[in-house]
């Protein structure tokens, strides 16, 4: 039992110590390295907008739907989008493990966003986008950068 405890305690240390929070800057400029930044049509601040209302631009955050989980910085959805091994009859669309969206290397959570947006329902699968998002001017994601 004691075994267990001291598992799971060093597992949340793990992923608080891989946690980050970028900051808008940061984001822009992965995001135009990783051609983020227009893919389908989508700039750059959308996506920060969409980071800022799913995560606080944080790495680390989970959110429980209840049957269904949100993982990392875009809240990729277990139902969906990733396997967690705790929802049942995931789609897995984007053939990733949840945990993988955890950590400070965001390329994948990119890779899984690209993803999602070419899915018919596109960008507006985010309920933020809809609600934070669209129609607004979002200069103020990229300014001063």
């Amino acid at each position: 039992m004691k075994l267990i405890l001291c598992l799971s305690l060093l597992t949340c240390l793990a992923c608080w110590i891989e946690a980050r929070r970028y900051s808008q800057c940061e984001l822009l400029k992965i995001f135009r390295k990783t051609r983020l930044d227009g893919y389908r049509g989508i700039g750059a601040a959308t996506w920060i907008c969409i980071a800022k209302h799913e995560s606080n631009y944080r790495t680390n955050v989970v959110n429980n739907n209840g049957p269904s989980r949100d993982y990392g910085i875009f809240q990729i959805n277990s139902r969906w989008w990733c396997n967690d091994g705790k929802t049942p009859k995931t789609a897995n669309g984007c053939k990733k493990s949840c945990s993988s969206f955890l950590n400070n290397d965001i390329t994948d959570d990119i890779e899984c966003a690209k993803r999602v947006v070419r899915d018919p329902q596109g960008v507006n699968a985010w309920v933020v986008y809809r609600k934070y998002c669209k129609g607004k001017d979002l200069r103020k994601y990229v300014r001063g950068c």
